[in-house]
């Protein structure tokens, strides 16, 4: 009895075995949804049509971005991880998205087991920068200024629970530093303040930090990363400073639900990274300060699990609870 029944599975698994190596052999074959979880017009708005652009051309298929913005990134993942999972409705999953979120808040999605990873597009770090009041011309000296006078710094961020304020959370963990959190609706009012003189220092991402560097509103004095970046080449990293765990980053990659056949990942994950490797694109998305960082769908994964639970040990550390 037992033998017949293995005899009768067989033909059933060879046939769900050859299903599934057949369903990249007709993929793509109609558009491709790339949900975009911000409001057309903005940087992550610009990377998602750079890199699909030509991602179409490569795969010889149409992407559709679709911008789904509200809910700082909640209804554009709640739609997608409920979405069939043939390939044909993808994500641009970013570290609000899959890491600091969910790190700080309750979401109605899971980051990691309601997606499929299909590749990483790049990053861009953040930067430590203060305003030219503070009497600090390097990290070394912020540090000692910080120390000297506990409670009397206030930091601004993009908003409580962004990466602005977590990492700098993450930063006064491991110097023991006392500093108060000013957050704001968005960047560019915690920019105004900051070179106002109502707050001293902040953690932006690179790409926002740039105008104000290169017109000398803000010093900066490391950044986040495993190396130095291009663009502010004296600006050493945090981990050259003794600093660990801050390889932390604004990141963009590509999710889709739950449950996509692992052949038309390996698909959309082969093309994507020849887009990415193509040398020109770097200096497209320069604009944004973000590097292409090419990885297979499985280290893309490993990277996720790794930031969300980066982030949500954090908020626990620092009792950072927020409501939706």
């Amino acid at each position: 009895m037992q033998r017949r029944t293995f005899a009768l599975a067989i033909p059933s698994v060879l046939l769900g075995l050859h299903g599934l190596a057949r369903a990249a052999e007709g993929f793509p074959n109609k558009p491709i949804r790339y949900i975009v979880p911000v409001a057309a017009g903005g940087g992550s708005d610009m990377v998602g049509r750079t890199v699909t652009e030509r991602w179409g051309k490569l795969l010889g298929a149409t992407f559709v971005v679709d911008n789904q913005g509200g809910g700082g990134g909640i209804i554009a993942s709640q739609n997608t991880a409920r979405a069939p999972a043939d390939g044909y409705w993808l994500m641009q999953g970013y570290v609000a998205t899959h890491g600091t979120s969910p790190a700080t808040r309750h979401v109605p999605y899971d980051p990691v087991n309601d997606f499929t990873p299909i590749g990483m597009i790049g990053g861009t770090p953040n930067v430590l920068v203060v305003n030219d009041d503070v009497p600090a011309a390097d990290f070394q000296q912020f540090v000692a200024y910080a120390k000297g006078n506990p409670g009397k710094i206030s930091y601004g961020s993009a908003g409580a629970g962004s990466l602005t304020h977590l990492t700098m959370e993450l930063f006064k963990q491991q110097l023991d530093l006392q500093m108060t959190h000013v957050p704001y609706r968005g960047i560019a009012p915690a920019f105004n303040d900051l070179i106002g003189g109502q707050t001293q220092a902040m953690f932006p991402g690179l790409a926002a930090a740039m105008p104000h560097i290169l017109g000398k509103q803000v010093r900066p004095l490391a950044v986040t990363g495993n190396a130095r970046h291009p663009q502010i080449k004296d600006v050493p990293t945090l981990e050259e400073l003794g600093l660990h765990g801050f390889d932390a980053m604004q990141w963009y990659g590509v999710v889709g639900p739950a449950g996509i056949p692992v052949d038309v990942v390996k698909k959309l994950n082969d093309t994507l990274n020849a887009v990415l490797r193509a040398p020109d694109l770097s200096e497209k998305l320069s604009v944004e300060a973000i590097e292409p960082m090419p990885m297979s769908a499985q280290e893309f994964g490993d990277f996720i699990r790794t930031d969300f639970a980066r982030w949500t040990q954090l908020a626990r550390d620092r009792h950072i609870e927020l409501s939706t």
